[in-house]
């Protein structure tokens, strides 16, 4: 059997070879000589992990379901391969594993989320506390810390319980609201004392854009004409839910601010996912486009939380199905963030889109923008094994910068990046992933430029850590820098990036 060291040394040789090959090169310029020394002291390099794609035990120890838990059982023709979460990679098992060597790599943080019904079952808390769910998350904390890992941990990540689902609607009542700043208000004082980096929800706007647009994601909702949906609204439901989420996240902030903060020390926000939208010709129409798309993804939320209300677009276009905010809702709204998390994938052209008629109204129509990945026959970036998904690196830049000159150059971290593997490669092949290591060298030198050009980033973490269940992809993806052997009792490798991300953190 090799050892760990000879297994790096044949990395860094494989490494070197494909940085010379040019069929694998992304569109950004090679950068194999800087390393975590470049960027600023107290720069956060980490890892990312969310509790449904990864835990698994399902209703293991009082847990109850989710709406993903519902959802991937009752909609397997949704997830590409009919898989579920219900085992995942076993973190739930497994967590002592997966941080030993997350510090082995020498991270300085891991990036996880609480499943809320894995610490009230029913999702209130007049439902009762799950002592067994509150046990293994003081663990996996302690755990992190044991090991030199600042935990840096999301209360919400696309898994609302189903029995709020069943009682109100979930996110269509803002009786929400109530419920998710109780679940909060127990996870500060449970937690806060050793937990200093909070995270409302992630990504609230491609949670609610699949969950209740085309259905795709759960709880599976959206119009006839948008989906295969038993129910839902594409033209109303999207801002709805929208509307509740964001009330909930100012809720939750004010709690932490005003009776944990203070004490505890730490510091919350929210996450936002985008991807950075270029015009696809040079024209008026196409510059309005991409900007529309902006608003509509990304300013949907991030306008509310840093300007107290909605992108004037989107006010525009949508009239009024979009809600509005009252004047004590605004003001709540206003600077909700002690920091601002995005994730950014990749980069897509933006071409203007004719107006839709009132009985096809949907969320994605409402943006009248067109969205490709090709231009006059080739694509924007480097393809990868996901249709969605190409190398385009300096987008990251551009996108910072615009967060830079929009929204008052906030506190950030990047809290997403990466790119996957196709989820059928077996371990010999799935080791050697150089694209990878392309794309996150490529993506950290633009990241590195951007802060240069003062951008105010403190932290970067690699999607995901180990490979895990990836929503309506399932397993058919590998996002992970370790590779988890799904027909041998999900053994963990660290694939070639592992190696590669381990040699660029040494000090």
């Amino acid at each position: 059997m090799a050892t760990k060291s000879s297994v790096a040394l044949v990395v860094m040789i494989y490494v070197i070879g494909l940085l010379g090959q040019s069929n694998a090169v992304t569109p950004a310029k090679p950068v194999v000589t800087f390393n975590r020394t470049s960027f600023p002291p107290g720069f956060i390099f980490g890892v990312g992990s969310a509790a449904y794609q990864s835990e698994g035990a399902p209703l293991e120890d009082g847990k109850g379901p989710s709406i993903w838990d519902t959802f991937a059982k009752q909609h397997p023709e949704k997830i590409a391969d009919g898989s579920t979460g219900a085992v995942a990679d076993d973190f739930y098992h497994r967590y002592k594993e997966d941080i030993k060597l997350a510090k082995e790599v020498g991270l300085d943080s891991y990036r996880f989320s609480i499943s809320w019904t894995r610490v009230l079952p029913k999702g209130s808390i007049s439902g009762g506390v799950n002592p067994h769910g509150i046990q293994f998350y003081n663990n996996v904390i302690n755990e992190l810390l044991a090991n030199g890992l600042k935990p840096f941990v999301t209360l919400l990540h696309f898994d609302p319980p189903q029995a709020l689902e069943d009682k109100y609607g979930g996110l269509l009542s803002p009786k929400f609201v109530d419920d998710f700043v109780a679940y909060a208000d127990l996870c500060f004082k449970t937690f806060g004392d050793r937990v200093k980096l909070w995270v409302t929800t992630n990504e609230p706007n491609g949670m609610i854009v699949n969950g209740y647009n085309t259905g795709s994601f759960a709880p599976g909702r959206c119009s006839s004409y948008v989906g295969n949906c038993s129910a839902g609204n594409s033209a109303t439901e999207p801002y709805i839910a929208a509307h509740n989420l964001l009330l909930a996240h100012a809720a939750a902030v004010k709690l932490y601010r005003d009776k944990y903060k203070p004490i505890q020390k730490g510091e919350i926000g929210i996450t936002i996912v985008t991807n950075w939208y270029i015009p696809k010709y040079d024209t008026p129409a196409n510059r309005l486009a991409a900007s529309r798309a902006l608003d509509f993804f990304f300013g949907w939320f991030v306008r509310p939380v840093t300007f107290g209300d909605y992108p004037e677009s989107m006010k525009s276009i949508v009239g009024n199905r979009l809600p509005k905010f009252t004047e004590k809702e605004s003001k709540l709204l206003k600077q909700s963030v002690d920091f601002l998390t995005v994730n950014y994938y990749t980069t897509n052209y933006a071409e203007a889109a004719l107006a839709t008629s009132n009985h096809s109204l949907s969320y994605v129509a409402d943006r009248r923008a067109k969205l490709t990945t090709e231009k006059n026959g080739i694509p924007i970036g480097t393809p990868t094994s996901l249709s969605w998904l190409f190398i385009y690196p300096q987008g990251l830049q551009e996108f910072l910068m615009y967060i830079k000159d929009t929204y008052n150059n906030p506190k950030l971290y990047l809290t997403e990046n990466g790119m996957a593997d196709n989820g059928s490669l077996p371990l010999e092949a799935g080791i050697k992933d150089g694209l990878r290591i392309r794309y996150h060298s490529s993506h950290l030198a633009y990241l590195l430029k951007s802060i240069t050009k003062g951008v105010n980033v403190k932290g970067y973490y690699v999607w995901t850590f180990t490979d895990d269940f990836e929503w309506d992809a399932g397993f058919t993806a590998r996002f992970g820098i370790v590779y988890v052997d799904y027909k041998n009792n999900l053994k963990r490798h660290l694939k070639y990036s592992g190696y590669w991300y381990k040699k660029f953190l040494l000090k």
